[in-house]
């Protein structure tokens, strides 16, 4: 059984929720959640860079959906419902080859069956590195 996520659950609780996963092995982790937004931060390294040491895109889609799936999360009971990302879209405005980015998601349509998330990522220096919308699918665990 997972445990039931709030925006009242500790942050800590959340980062341990993801143990063992991509999440945690491309170093992301969340920092804040509220109403409607999650903001979670990602280093740019070896695990997160392609070749010549540039952040890779496909590493920013994966922060995007991250942030946007447990946006979604957050709106369900994840016991009776599963979260599936069905569409996500980015446009890259800047590059990062150090440090750390910081994505923050919003809820634009926060429907029962279908939500979309718009996310923003950015560099320390609080430039727009990437741009993405997420569209994630709420469905009935099986056997629920």
């Amino acid at each position: 059984m997972l445990p039931r996520l709030t925006i009242n659950t500790p942050i800590e609780l959340i980062n341990q929720y993801v143990k063992d996963t991509m999440v945690e092995n491309l170093g992301i982790q969340f920092t804040a959640i509220g109403n409607g937004w999650v903001e979670a931060k990602m280093p740019v390294d070896k695990r997160t860079s392609r070749p010549g040491g540039l952040l890779h895109g496909g590493a920013n889609l994966a922060l995007a959906e991250t942030v946007a799936g447990l946006g979604s999360m957050l709106t369900v009971d994840v016991n009776e419902f599963d979260i599936l990302g069905i569409q996500v879209s980015a446009n890259h405005t800047g590059g990062a080859s150090e440090g750390t980015v910081y994505a923050h998601a919003e809820i634009v349509h926060p429907g029962n069956q279908i939500q979309v998330w718009n996310i923003e990522i950015k560099n320390e220096a609080g430039k727009l590195i990437s741009t993405a919308r997420v569209t994630n699918m709420i469905v009935k665990r099986n056997g629920k």
